[in-house]
């Protein structure tokens, strides 16, 4: 049997956006919600590994590993200088 690509991105958007409503509207513990992302989002990275990877003709890009990684690494350092993490002024 095999899963739409659409209904599985969408299942998982939508457990990912229920982690989001528990952080927002709950006092359940944001260790447990952080891992709960952490889990839902492997697969994620999994499928966008094998889209980059993939020839054209199975409906990938095509794109080596190592262009791949470095747009990825490219991405992870603009991310790092666009947000910068800073202290907070108030105590929890």
């Amino acid at each position: 049997m095999r899963v739409s690509v659409t209904w599985a991105a969408w299942r998982s958007f939508g457990a990912l956006l229920i982690v989001a409503v528990l952080y927002r509207f709950t006092k359940i513990s944001r260790t447990a919600l952080f891992w709960s992302a952490f889990i839902l989002t492997r697969p994620l990275g999994a499928v966008s590994g094998d889209l980059f990877d993939k020839p054209i003709s199975q409906g990938g890009m095509a794109v080596s590993r190592y262009a791949a990684s470095g747009v990825l690494v490219g991405a992870i350092v603009l991310c790092i200088l666009l947000f910068p993490q800073r202290a907070t002024q108030r105590s929890h």
